[in-house]
């Protein structure tokens, strides 16, 4: 049996010029991997084995020790564009810390029907797409905005309940 060929790093986007030889087509939530084994858009297997959980972007590149490279697209999936005053929408988006994709005019965020109801009945149009979906990263580091913590320790780290505010409001 031949061994797969391996990806221990990743290069974000802009950080590199060559071409990638290879592309790789994944949702938001297969975008957020550690060890795997992935295949190509054009069918060939590889094994991505990264020392930490990373949250990959649309355009990153993974860097097979070959020295190839495997770029990153987003595919396509079921989001709901929302329209209206969208400072306001998007303070209570990012209040329910749920991705949200900024865009021109509208906000995109994954299906869900609880927020969609929320948002309409907040005055907002809300329209359901399939689109492909690169959210925000978060404000404490690259990424998605689940696991942040406030100290050193796991969590939130300061021993209480998160009855008060931490400036999580707006997206």
């Amino acid at each position: 049996m031949t061994a797969l060929p391996v990806t221990r790093s990743i290069r974000r986007k802009g950080t590199f010029s060559a071409s990638p030889e290879a592309t790789i087509t994944l949702d938001y939530e297969a975008r957020m991997l550690r060890r795997k084994r992935l295949v190509t858009d054009d069918g060939f297997a590889i094994f991505v084995d990264l020392a930490e959980t990373v949250s990959l972007d649309e355009g990153d590149c993974l860097a097979l020790e070959d020295g190839r490279l495997v770029g990153v697209v987003a595919a396509p999936e079921t989001v709901l564009a929302v329209t209206g005053d969208l400072p306001r929408l998007a303070w209570h988006i990012g209040n329910r810390h749920t991705p949200c994709q900024i865009g021109a005019g509208r906000l995109l965020i994954r299906e869900d029907h609880v927020l969609e109801t929320m948002l309409r009945r907040l005055g907002a149009g809300v329209e359901r797409a399939v689109l492909p979906f690169s959210p925000e990263g978060g404000a404490y580091g690259h990424g998605r905005t689940m696991g942040h913590d406030h100290g050193p320790a796991q969590g939130h780290g300061h021993g209480h309940s998160h009855g008060h505010g931490h400036g999580h409001g707006p997206v």
